[in-house]
């Protein structure tokens, strides 16, 4: 299945062509989180249900599960059989009929039927994480008459991509949870019939999973040439800096490295030298979405986007880029960044079409280039563009006072950003420091890890940093980031509680899109109308991935476009790069 029906691979495929459908099984990839979805953190763990609001979920318990169908990297929102033989899907595509594979086993070796899928996803919707419910709005029912079909019914006018949603979720064991409360926090490692089982772990520190062996699903045509490891293990550190040193001593072996400043000046310890760490710049083709300061416009103080865009005027991104960042990355101007999605330039036609029937309703500049966060002279505090936004914050009734800005009914402004790694404070100071410059008192407030996520589910911030992206072809999932209905749902990833009827609409419009030509067009005017919101503050983006690796790996010459799973990087590093024997063995040997 795909979003609009184009599909690159036969009924008969035999693999993906990205594969390497020789890579050997065997070996470890040890590595660090580098996505989170749902419960997750990136610096701890403390629960094995990684699909619920409550604990802090662990890493890589998606590979624990089958899925009716998976993604093929090399196209946008294509799925193939998994779990599921076959489906049918009805004229006025409401009614989707899977065909279970016979095959199918959970990893105690017991029958994966219709009914394990029909529970799983009717207790999603029910009790699953927010962001999981809210995805899930259109699908009415998943019921099974037996137990090789699974009947899946949705809404009329649902998203294009809600089946695709719904056919990526997790297949749990209706049995497995027969005595046991699915929304409970637990570390009682779950039944699966994935890919890999929950092996040793210890909470807050490591959890490794182990390739099963005798996997039923290991010679489909979706699977082979992936999963090639023997074990999967996620390291957690606390500390960015000390997560760096633990790589260095091969406490792990794989790397994404994220800090500029890490990549620019440490990679010279000997083993980078004599070749025993190999470093890549690999392409990123993804969009690269948002990445910012998120602006909580639930709170009085920042309901008037003239004093978001003030708060925006006074980043420099071009000092901080240089001073700081190495001069390793570019502005960050659009949700659907790096992407055919993101407007640019005056309005089309047809985007003017969707537009039109909103003026008055939104800022007039709509209607013409969309908004661009201003080029600084670099120099740190640009007098210009804090000038300007002295003036933005004044018109908003933001005056200075004593030494300090003080709001319309005369309270101190103030700004605390809340994060929760020390790695991030360098990029924060320096923002804080032009800010107090215009009168505002803002701190900085560092939490542990599951303090932040709570605080941020229940939306108790002034300002935080977030990156998320969107996928090639966007849809229903939209509305976790932007929807009305996510500004008030605990959890969601709405942090700067966007509540705008217009966005609401564009939304629609992207999702009931009938071809990508029309999504294209609809992306660019729901686009023109988030930028004028001045909901964030864009911080930045690079379209490579800079990887490190103790040279004991090996990966296909060209990895595909696209995300190889719902919950990847982006580089397939779990599911399609392999351990080499001979490699390491000459690296034991260059100890």
């Amino acid at each position: 299945m795909s979003a609009f029906d184009d599909l690159k691979y036969p009924a008969d495929f035999h693999h993906f062509e990205y594969v390497n459908v020789d890579a050997p099984k065997g070996g470890m990839i040890s590595l660090l989180p580098a996505v989170r979805t749902n419960n997750q953190s990136y610096q701890t763990f403390n629960s094995l249900n990684a699909f619920i609001l409550k604990g802090e979920g662990a890493q890589g318990m998606d590979l624990t599960f089958a899925t009716l169908m998976t993604r093929a990297g090399d196209e946008p929102d294509a799925v193939y059989g998994f779990a599921a033989k076959s489906v049918q899907i009805s004229p006025d595509k409401l009614i989707y009929r899977f065909t279970m594979r016979p095959e199918a086993r959970f990893h105690n070796g017991s029958k994966l039927t219709a009914h394990d899928v029909a529970w799983s996803l009717t207790t999603l919707k029910a009790k699953g994480h927010p962001l999981v419910v809210v995805q899930m709005r259109d699908m009415v029912s998943a019921e099974a008459p037996d137990d090789a079909t699974v009947v899946v019914k949705f809404a009329e006018k649902h998203a294009r991509d809600v089946p695709l949603y719904v056919v990526s979720l997790p297949i749990f064991s209706q049995a497995y949870y027969a005595n046991r409360t699915f929304e409970e926090s637990t570390l009682d490692t779950p039944l699966g019939s994935g890919p890999y089982k929950v092996g040793k772990f210890e909470v807050n520190r490591f959890i490794e999973f182990e390739r099963v062996k005798d996997w039923w699903a290991a010679d489909l045509p979706v699977n082979r040439g992936t999963f090639n490891f023997d074990v999967v293990r996620y390291e957690f550190y606390r500390d960015r800096d000390v997560a760096f040193e633990g790589f260095t001593a091969k406490s792990y072996l794989f790397r994404e490295e994220f800090t500029s400043r890490i990549w620019a000046t440490r990679y010279d310890f000997p083993a980078v030298k004599d070749g025993r760490v190999k470093r890549e710049i690999l392409p990123d083709d993804t969009p690269s979405g948002a990445q910012g300061w998120f602006v909580n416009t639930r709170r009085d103080k920042f309901k008037d986007p003239r004093v978001r865009e003030a708060l925006i005027d006074a980043f420099d991104f071009e000092w901080t880029n240089k001073s700081i960042m190495y001069g390793a990355y570019s502005r960050t101007v659009s949700p659907f960044q790096n992407s055919e999605l993101m407007a640019k330039g005056p309005p089309s036609p047809d985007e003017l079409k969707l537009l039109e029937p909103f003026h008055g309703q939104v800022p007039e500049e709509v209607f013409g280039a969309p908004f661009l966060p201003p080029v600084s002279d670099g120099s740190g505090q640009d007098r210009t563009l804090l000038r300007k936004a002295q003036q933005l914050l004044s018109e908003a009734g933001f005056v200075m006072k004593d030494g300090k800005r003080v709001s319309p009914s005369g309270e101190v402004f103030s700004i605390e950003f809340l994060y929760e790694e020390q790695a991030f404070e360098p990029i924060h100071a320096p923002y804080v420091k032009n800010l107090r410059t215009l009168g505002i008192d803002a701190t900085l407030r560092l939490v542990d890890a599951v303090q932040y996520r709570a605080r941020v589910e229940d939306f108790d911030f002034d300002m935080t940093m977030e990156r998320y992206s969107l996928s090639a072809t966007p849809g229903d999932a939209m509305r976790p980031f932007f929807s009305s209905q996510a500004a008030k749902t605990k959890g969601s990833y709405n942090l700067a509680g966007i509540a705008d009827p217009v966005i609401d609409v564009l939304m629609e419009k992207i999702i009931a899109a009938p071809a990508r030509a029309d999504l294209t067009t609809a992306c660019h005017a729901f686009d023109r109308v988030f930028r004028a919101g001045r909901y964030w503050v864009p911080q930045w983006y690079r379209n490579t991935h800079p990887v490190a690796y103790w040279d004991v790996f090996d990966h296909p010459k060209t990895l595909p476009r696209y995300q190889t799973d719902n919950y990847s990087s982006g580089l397939g590093e779990r599911t399609l790069w392999w351990y080499d024997a001979t490699k390491a063995a000459k690296l034991d040997q260059a100890k």
